[in-house]
């Protein structure tokens, strides 16, 4: 029986040319006697490159025997030797992403506790890595997690890995599995540590220090399901463009508001309270010009059935404005209805109970379709196919 092909990605990340002989080929798919290429697993994708000069599209772990899937069938064969190259770009980006995980756990660890690794995957621009733990999102400030993280890239921590005996890794309470439940058993598991930082039993590829990651940029903190809390963060130029995005966006909100960066918190402040007032202003303003054209219309009121109907349009109000200030505001008349337009035109019905006011949008409605309803001494209907002036003119002349 040959040895079993033998897979070095994990023991030495740093490899990305080396030499194999084919074991086997089986139309796309090619095994060799040994390999760089990380097979996908544990959160992390398959590497891309190249083998005997044909584009590596998969790779994948079949029966614990590594098989690379090629983009077309190869025209080499079993027995042969064949150069792998191993995509550079995209494994240095796979080994930042993944040490940055157990970084971004260990800040974990620090904050709020985590019973352990709750799912792990490196996206094309970002990773997600989700705690077990009981808690909201809520509850997790997003820049303590980035703060402590990056101080960890910046101490320029060293991480090593080491092959260990299973059962005395679980057995280690410091030791937290990344792997799946999935995971295929095994009598040993490769340790990876990051000096006085974070210790995990993990399959991944690591740089061999923290420096090597580069800014971390926590991009969101979320609850994906019950006693998980999610954190998405991001690594290298990704990070880099969002953080100068965000210093851009500020610089610019800044100068806006006629103030520094640094003074964007107390200026937003007096921004929103200014306009809280205004909009208390212009609340003010618009019941005062409602009630100041509904007394005009009951100079003109009209007798309906022994009532007294009040009947008019109104502009640069929307029909809850009309409905609120209806509903406060008390009148002599018995009936008032005013029409406008809010993109369409809509009607509100004010009554003193005598008459229903959902019976008066019903009539309306009738007449010029839409639809609505409410209360009997409140209702207001919309979406009109008339302009407001001719629902006032209907209505006074019934």
């Amino acid at each position: 029986m040959p040895d079993a092909p033998t897979n070095h990605a994990a023991g030495e990340p740093y490899v990305r040319s080396f030499e194999a002989t084919v074991r086997a080929v089986d139309g796309r798919d090619v095994t060799l006697a040994e390999t760089y290429f990380y097979a996908e697993g544990g959160g992390q994708p398959a590497d891309r490159g190249t083998v005997g000069g044909h584009e590596v599209v998969d790779v994948q772990k079949r029966d614990g025997v590594t098989v690379h899937t090629l983009a077309e069938a190869p025209g080499f064969e079993a027995g042969e030797t064949v150069a792998g190259e191993v995509d550079d770009a995209f494994r240095t980006y796979s080994m930042r992403a993944h040490t940055a995980s157990h970084v971004v756990y260990g800040a974990g660890r620090r904050l709020f506790d985590p019973d352990g690794y709750g799912g792990f995957d490196i996206g094309e621009d970002s990773v997600r890595l989700d705690f077990v733990v009981e808690g909201d999102a809520d509850d997790v400030d997003a820049l303590d997690v980035q703060r402590l993280a990056n101080e960890a890239v910046w101490d320029d921590r060293a991480v090593e890995w080491t092959e260990s005996d299973a059962d005395e890794a679980r057995a280690d309470a410091d030791i937290v599995f990344n792997l799946r439940d999935d995971a295929h058993p095994t009598e040993t598991v490769r340790i990876v540590e990051i000096d006085g930082w974070d210790i995990s039993a993990c399959g991944g590829t690591h740089v061999a220090r923290t420096s090597e990651i580069g800014p971390i940029e926590v991009l969101d903190v979320s609850n994906p399901g019950a006693d998980l809390v999610r954190v998405e963060y991001a690594v290298g130029p990704t990070a880099i463009e969002r953080q100068v995005a965000k210093t851009r966006a500020a610089t610019r909100a800044a100068e806006t508001l006629d103030t520094s960066v640094e003074g964007l918190p107390e200026r937003a402040a007096g921004v929103v309270s200014e306009n809280a007032e205004l909009k208390a202003a212009l609340t003010e303003c618009r019941e005062e010009l409602l009630d100041a054209r509904v007394d005009s219309l009951a100079a003109d009121a009209v007798a309906r059935n022994g009532e007294e109907w009040v009947v008019g349009t109104v502009d640069g109000v929307g029909p809850n404005t009309v409905s609120d200030r209806l509903a406060d505001r008390e009148t002599d008349a018995d009936v008032v209805v005013l029409a406008g337009r809010d993109g369409a035109t809509f009607v509100v019905v004010a009554t003193d109970g005598e008459t229903d006011a959902n019976d008066v949008i019903g009539d309306v409605t009738d007449e010029f379709g839409g639809g609505g309803g409410g209360q009997p001494t409140l209702a207001q209907g919309g979406g009109l196919d008339a302009e407001p002036g001719a629902v006032v003119d209907y209505l006074r002349s019934e």
